[in-house]
């Protein structure tokens, strides 16, 4: 079976590739468009625009296919926050995240044809709540200086040198960095009926 990432993420191909599942990279270029409002119904519903874009763009492929989509948000008091568009906007994040609870929301879409022309669809998503250390003015601007926050949610990076301003996490650790691949391999799994080999 060919499996194909649906995403340009390079933190997603790291993870991806950790646990071992060879695949091929596909973005989808989707105009995205939301309708839901809670964070984890949004992350479902792109995550989902960005899978079937792909998998739409793959008809004349015989072989059987699997396409997995992501997107991840993150979210303060129920309000999305997502990737800043200035230094200016990631320091605002920034101090409001500063000494705080907040919840990082990935949403998965697996989509699989198979050769006899079946479709298969399972959409879900994860979250993780975060706390940060309360930061400094001085040290908030050394970050957003390193240019390690622009494209991310929340303006920060927690496999980065942002670590060190991390408190603490309830959930699992990989979905705040962009893929939640111990629940994907076993939603997988369970679904495509995965050897013990670990393959797709």
């Amino acid at each position: 079976m060919k499996t194909i990432l649906a995403s340009a993420s390079p933190r997603r191909k790291e993870l991806l590739g950790q646990i071992g599942i060879e695949f091929e990279v596909q973005v989808s270029n989707v105009e995205e468009k939301v309708t839901a409002v809670e964070p984890g119904a949004v992350v479902e519903e792109l995550s989902r625009q960005k899978a079937e874009a792909v998998f739409a763009s793959l008809e004349e492929r015989t072989e059987d296919v699997f396409v997995i989509g992501a997107d991840t948000v993150v979210a303060l008091e129920g309000e999305i926050l997502g990737k800043p568009s200035s230094p200016e906007h990631a320091l605002e994040m920034l101090r409001r995240l500063s000494g705080n609870i907040h919840e990082v929301y990935t949403g998965v879409t697996l989509l699989c044809r198979k050769e006899n022309g079946t479709v298969q669809r399972k959409v879900f998503h994860e979250r993780t709540k975060v706390e940060f250390f309360s930061l400094t003015e001085a040290e908030m601007q050394r970050y957003v200086q390193s240019g390690e926050c622009m494209d991310k949610a929340g303006a920060y990076g927690i496999q980065g040198i942002f670590a060190r301003y991390v408190r603490g996490i309830e959930g699992d650790y990989n979905n705040v960095v962009g893929l939640p691949v111990g629940r994907l391999y076993q939603e997988a799994k369970e679904w495509l009926k995965i050897e013990e080999s670990g393959n797709f």
